[in-house]
């Protein structure tokens, strides 16, 4: 798999003209990858946008308002990743062979994401709002989709080739979603961490394959 995307431009150090919204989003990205959501805190940011504290409050008006931004960066980094995952899973085979690999795809991605992102992983699901909350926040992808869209898209696909009965459906996304989630935080923060890279792999893939047969 090639690197994954960065969620923002490369950190400035300091802010000196132009847009100071992004400088501040930028800090509190940093802030979240190297220590997760409690690491985002607007006095760090604006310190490290180089203005006053006070400077903040036009944009951010509490560290809530910084962090629900920053999660919004976090859950398209995600969807990115799951993208990324997607292109390389090629066009070859039959539709159904085609719907398949774009379900276990997005899991990859998920998964791979939360191992190699996790201060971002962490933030991305870490405030008490639901995931199409903040409107005005890109969330999204390239496709301008979720990481819970791109799944949900994913097993619409699965349906179209006729890997799923339609009555099966409604709240698949949630029951896999569940199940992938579970898995990386086991992995991130639970008694599975310090599993090698290799084996956290192969659990996961195996994992996939118990969904798609669930489905």
């Amino acid at each position: 798999m090639s690197s994954l995307p960065d969620p923002s431009p490369p950190a400035r150090s300091t802010y000196r003209h132009g847009d100071l919204r992004r400088a501040l989003l930028d800090a509190g990205v940093e802030l979240a990858r190297a220590g997760g959501p409690e690491a985002v805190v607007l006095r760090e940011a604006t310190r490290r946008a180089g203005v006053v504290p006070n400077a903040a409050y036009r944009h951010f008006a509490s560290r809530l308002a910084l962090l629900q931004a920053v999660r919004a960066a976090a859950l398209s980094a995600v969807a990115r990743a799951m993208e990324e995952e997607l292109a390389g899973a090629g066009a070859a085979g039959d539709p159904l062979a085609r719907a398949r690999a774009s379900v276990r795809a997005v899991g990859t991605g998920y998964l791979r994401f939360a191992q190699a992102e996790t201060g971002l992983f962490r933030t991305a699901f870490a405030t008490p709002v639901d995931i199409d909350d903040a409107p005005g926040e890109v969330k999204g992808g390239a496709s301008g989709l979720n990481p819970f869209e791109l799944l949900g898209a994913a097993l619409d696909r699965l349906v179209a080739a006729g890997g799923m009965a339609p009555e099966r459906r409604p709240g698949a996304e949630f029951l896999a979603w569940s199940a992938v989630h579970g898995l990386a935080l086991l992995i991130i923060d639970g008694p599975l961490r310090g599993l090698p890279a290799p084996q956290a792999e192969a659990l996961g893939q195996r994992l996939l394959d118990m969904v798609e047969k669930g489905l």
